[in-house]
């Protein structure tokens, strides 16, 4: 009920008593759909903070107040220095309105989500808080009193009637009245429950409650009693806080354990790729095993041959392996004997790869178990502040047209589609930048940019290297072989296709395709 009529009336009226002989001392914004008024007689200063957001529009009463230095625009510059000599409450309306000298008067308009502060001077309107309300400089805060009229020949009623016949009521008044059986009650008894009501409502206690999940100011004694005050204005201010701090809590509790159950998702879904790509490789027989084979048997292997059926003296059984009739059985031997190397390979990179996860697992339930054990916004700014998740908004940056990533102070840049990778390796490269790319694959350009003086770390051009992978067609192997040289060996032929190059030198670097700035520990 803080934007209520029978609650604003009060508002109102303590404001009459406390402000009028004040003048206007500053008047500015320092947050967005924030406005600050403050006030004062000489000896006693009094602030009025307007929040008038889309989601949540009330009025705040701090006993002070520091304006930043930065970031901070003055407004209503023409109310400076006048002085409050009355505060006027429209009758069964959200609005009131400070009464000036020389003519001026604010309007504050608390309509829910189309709050707004409006200046007129001479009955004529001059400036508002929000632009993008035009039409409330057509609203005339002298006539805007609204009347309604119950009479008792109307009992007895339903509540959607009664809301319908008293629009000021609000949503608190009818769960008042529904507590108390009204519609069960004959004609007499209702109007007798209504006029308590209203009595209750024109000379209330103010009520900090909790009702149905969520913290609400009532002027009347429902769902769970948090705070009573006997002042609107200290009501009101302990109401914003509360609502605020709450809010905060549910939100950024709600943002941070999705985020963490999303990342714990994901990391269990590698990690399961990861055990079903290592069952598969230590199930299948190895390429070296098929090589002793093969060298055992050579005198038995026709030439030319594209299968032959061998005995399997590491299973006890006859084997069927494929050849090539272009290559010599000892060139098949030699070529299975190095897959049989990165196998082994591939075998402890997955292992690594399984650890960091079932690590990264445990540690994303650690901290879930952490943030359920949470209750207060003092432990949850804790909790934000120890695990990076920050509340400010960020900044907006122009985006730039690739992926960014930095490693060791070298930064590393990565395209984002065949076109996007032209542009980079074409026109945002140097000759002694490194250049890399998924070899013989389809994938994104990478280039970590050259520091004058400084030689590429190994650490630094391995998590290119990844990047390079993972951002190609071979991101779903457990391994990928990534080229890598100076820019200067790259060129792009005449007529070649978008992202198309030729590279003259190269070098290859074994990698497991991830991001490994993606890494939450």
């Amino acid at each position: 009920m803080h934007l209520n009529y029978y609650f604003l009336k009060q508002l109102s009226g303590a404001l009459k008593s406390r402000l009028v002989g004040f003048k206007l001392a500053e008047c500015f914004s320092q947050e967005k759909d924030e406005l600050v008024l403050g006030f004062t007689n000489g000896q006693e200063d009094f602030y009025i903070k307007a929040m008038l957001t889309s989601g949540f529009s009330a009025l705040a009463f701090p006993a002070d107040f520091h304006r930043k230095r930065q970031n901070t625009v003055n407004l209503f510059p023409e109310l400076i220095g006048q002085t409050i000599t009355d505060v006027v409450q429209h009758k069964n309306e959200r609005s009131f309105y400070f009464s000036f000298s020389e003519g001026f008067t604010l309007l504050f308009k608390m309509f829910g989500n189309r709050s707004n502060l409006v200046v007129f001077q001479d009955r004529q309107p001059v400036s508002r808080f929000h632009k993008k309300f035009p039409d409330d400089f057509l609203l005339n805060p002298w006539a805007m009193d609204r009347e309604f009229q119950i009479n008792p020949e109307d009992f007895p009623l339903s509540l959607k009637y009664l809301q319908k016949l008293v629009p000021t009521l609000g949503d608190l008044p009818l769960i008042w009245l529904q507590e108390k059986q009204f519609e069960e009650l004959p004609g007499n008894e209702q109007q007798k429950l209504f006029s308590e009501l209203l009595q209750l409502l024109e000379q209330p206690d103010y009520y900090i409650i909790e009702l149905e999940g969520k913290i609400r100011l009532s002027l009347l004694p429902l769902g769970q009693e948090i705070a009573w005050y006997k002042d609107p204005v200290e009501a009101a201010q302990y109401f914003t806080v509360k609502f605020l701090s709450t809010q905060f809590f549910s939100t950024n509790f709600r943002t941070i354990k999705q985020q963490l159950e999303k990342r714990k998702h994901a990391a269990e879904q590698t990690l399961s790729q990861v055990e079903q790509k290592q069952r598969s490789l230590k199930t299948d027989t190895s390429f070296s095993q098929t090589a002793d084979i093969i060298m055992a048997n050579l005198s038995n292997i026709p030439p030319r041959a594209t299968e032959v059926e061998l005995y399997d003296f590491y299973q006890d059984l006859n084997r069927t392996i494929k050849l090539k009739s272009n290559e010599t059985p000892q060139k098949t031997a030699e070529r299975l004997y190095k897959k049989g190397k990165n196998q082994q390979i591939e075998l402890k990179l997955l292992e690594e790869k399984a650890l960091r996860k079932t690590e990264e697992i445990i540690h994303l339930e650690e901290q879930l178990e952490a943030l359920a054990g949470i209750t207060d916004v003092k432990g949850l700014k804790q909790f934000m502040k120890a695990h990076d998740f920050s509340t400010e908004a960020k900044t907006e940056q122009p985006e730039s047209p690739f992926r960014e990533f930095s490693s060791e102070g070298f930064k590393i840049l990565v395209g984002k589609s065949a076109k996007n990778n032209d542009i980079l390796t074409q026109k945002h490269t140097h000759k002694d930048d490194l250049w890399l790319h998924a070899k013989d694959v389809s994938g994104s350009h990478v280039v970590i940019k050259y520091q004058s003086g400084k030689t590429f770390p190994t650490s630094v051009i391995e998590k290119a290297a990844q990047l390079a992978a993972y951002y190609s067609k071979r991101k779903t192997d457990s391994l990928c072989p990534v080229i890598y040289t100076p820019k200067k060996f790259v060129r792009k032929p005449k007529g070649a296709a978008p992202g198309s190059v030729v590279v003259e030198r190269e070098n290859v670097l074994l990698v497991t395709p991830e991001n490994p700035f993606e890494r939450s520990f």
